[in-house]
């Protein structure tokens, strides 16, 4: 990283200066680390300073297309008669857009991955999500397959451990989601893990071990206090394991895309009197 290497040559040249006026050797350790830090973070402040603009870019970009994706739904549930399949159509259009959209913006943060020794894990991390979102799990494969000491997405994200953990199910791989899920819940503690306790506890049930899911659930409902956990654990301890629904936990979950959420509701209109127009 040019960081990396600008910064020890401010030290050399430090270290150089400061040999030649016969300066002790713990002058030189301390002046020569102080300056190659300040070199360091003053480069990482100009880098971060213009990525900035291109990531403030990129939220509002998404936010916008966001906002005009909900006032769609809220037409449409306040429109009688309306075609749910279509609005549902038009949304996944909307989304790919947007996450097109997304994965274009982030090339502009490639000029900084020579600068930042954490830029590429924060544009792997962000094309990670695009491409899931896209369903184009063949790239999302290979990104999570460079995963490793500061390479590839950045697993302190839940929802980039959500997605590993989930696309180790889909590839069959079990083993390797309970390992992604222990490691990284040590990590992501209290609230911040409730998607891999979700994800986990899901895998379980789908694989026919509820009592593993109930365990995961005893341990999800403590450290985050989510009623969705407490509910789950009520179902399976009661073998209703058909009742065990992720679905409280609402886009959040929807976007591992494990399950289809559900399709959008029109409002029923009523006569003058609160009566259907059908008259029942």
């Amino acid at each position: 990283m040019l960081s990396i290497l600008i910064s020890a040559l401010v030290t050399a040249v430090i270290a150089g200066a400061l040999i030649a006026t016969n300066s002790s050797i713990g002058a030189i350790v301390t002046l020569g680390f102080f300056g190659f830090l300040a070199t360091f973070l003053l480069i990482g402040f100009f880098v971060r300073k213009k990525s900035s603009k291109v990531q403030d870019e990129l939220q509002n970009r998404m936010q916008a297309a966001q906002r005009r994706m909900q006032r769609k739904v809220q037409q449409f549930q306040n429109k009688p008669g309306g075609n749910v399949k279509q609005i549902q159509r038009q949304l996944e259009m909307d989304q790919r857009a947007m996450f097109k959209e997304g994965l274009e913006i982030t090339k502009g943060l490639e000029p900084f991955r020579k600068w930042s020794p954490m830029m590429g894990r924060q544009i792997a991390t962000m094309r990670l999500q695009f491409n899931y979102q896209l369903k184009e799990f063949e790239t999302v494969d290979e990104i999570l397959a460079g995963c490793g000491f500061l390479r590839g997405p950045m697993m302190m994200d839940p929802l980039a451990v959500g997605m590993r953990m989930a696309r180790s199910y889909a590839n069959g791989d079990i083993e390797g989601a309970k390992k992604v899920y222990k490691r990284q819940l040590k990590w992501l503690r209290g609230e911040r893990g409730t998607l891999l306790y979700a994800v986990m506890s899901w895998i379980y049930v789908k694989t026919g071990e509820p009592d593993e899911a109930r365990r995961v659930l005893a341990k999800a409902k403590d450290a985050t206090g989510s009623e969705v956990f407490v509910r789950n654990w009520e179902h399976l301890s009661n073998n209703r394991v058909k009742s065990f629904s992720n679905a409280g936990f609402g886009d959040q979950w929807y976007s591992l895309q494990l399950e289809t959420p559900p399709q959008p509701k029109q409002q029923r209109m009523r006569g003058a009197h609160g009566r259907n127009p059908r008259g029942f």
